[in-house]
C-alpha cells in the first residue's frame, strides 16, 4: 500500500520548516570561565582559589600522569591546575583587550601628535610671518642704511666743499690783509709825498715873497731912468 502526502498539507509543512529555520540565531561558546586551583594534583584536593580566564601564571612543574601543573599566582600562591587548561599565550579575548587598548593608546597619540602637529603647523605660520615682518623690518633698515649713506657722502662733499671754502677764504683774507697792507704804504707814501710837495710849494711861496720885493725894485729903478 502506498502513501500519498495530501498536497494540500505542503504549504504547512513548509511553514513549520521556514518558522523553525526563522527562530534559530547563532551562538558561540564563551571564552570566560574560570579554574580551580587545588592544594594538589587531584581533585580530592582542596581548592585554594578560582583562577579566572587570562590569569598569568608561573609553571613550576608538570605531572604528565595527574594532567596537573603546579603554577605560581602573580600574588605569590601557589597551587596545582589542570594542565589542558594552560596555554603557551594569553587568550584570544585578552589579546583582543590589548590589542584594543593598544589601540585606544595609539588613537590617543595620534590625536595628541595631531595636536602637536597643529601646534607646530601654527608655530610654522607664526614663524613665517616673523619672518616676513623681519625681512620687510630688514629691507626698510637697508633703505634707510642706503639714505644715511647717501647723505653721509653728501655731507662729506659738502664738508669738502668747506675746506675749499675756508681756504679761499683764507687765502682771499691774506690778499686782502696784503692789499690793507699795500694801501697803507701807498697812503703813508702819498701823505709824505703831499707833505712834500705842500712843503715846496711853501718854500716856493717863502723864496718868491722874498724875491718879488726885489724885483720890483729893480724895475722901478730901470723906469726912472728914463
Amino acid at each position: 500500500m502506498t502513501y500519498r502526502f495530501p498536497l494540500r498539507c505542503v504549504p504547512f509543512v513548509l511553514a513549520l520548516v521556514l518558522s523553525g529555520a526563522a527562530a534559530a540565531e547563532p551562538a558561540w561558546v564563551t571564552d570566560q570561565f574560570e579554574v580551580l586551583l587545588r592544594t594538589g594534583p587531584t581533585t580530592n584536593n582542596a581548592i585554594v582559589r578560582m583562577l579566572g580566564s587570562g590569569a598569568r601564571l608561573e609553571v613550576l612543574e608538570r605531572d604528565e600522569e595527574s594532567g596537573y601543573s603546579r603554577v605560581r599566582t602573580a600574588g605569590g600562591t601557589e597551587g596545582w591546575v589542570l594542565t589542558r587548561y594552560l596555554m603557551g599565550e594569553p587568550a584570544a579575548r585578552e589579546q583582543l583587550e590589548q590589542l584594543s587598548g593598544e589601540l585606544t593608546n595609539a588613537t590617543a597619540q595620534g590625536s595628541s601628535l595631531g595636536t602637536q602637529l597643529q601646534a607646530i603647523k601654527s608655530e610654522y605660520d607664526n614663524a613665517t610671518r616673523r619672518i616676513t615682518s623681519l625681512e620687510g623690518d630688514n629691507k626698510s633698515l637697508l633703505d634707510e642704511l642706503e639714505r644715511i649713506k647717501k647723505t653721509a657722502a653728501d655731507v662729506l662733499a659738502i664738508d669738502e666743499q668747506n675746506k675749499d671754502l675756508r681756504q679761499d677764504l683764507h687765502n682771499a683774507e691774506t690778499r686782502i690783509e696784503l692789499l690793507v697792507q699795500e694801501n697803507e704804504a701807498l697812503t703813508r707814501q702819498t701823505n709824505r709825498n703831499w707833505f712834500i710837495t705842500g712843503a715846496l710849494v711853501l718854500l716856493g711861496g717863502i723864496g718868491a715873497g722874498l724875491l718879488l720885493p726885489h724885483m720890483r725894485f729893480q724895475r722901478k729903478s730901470r723906469y726912472e731912468r728914463f
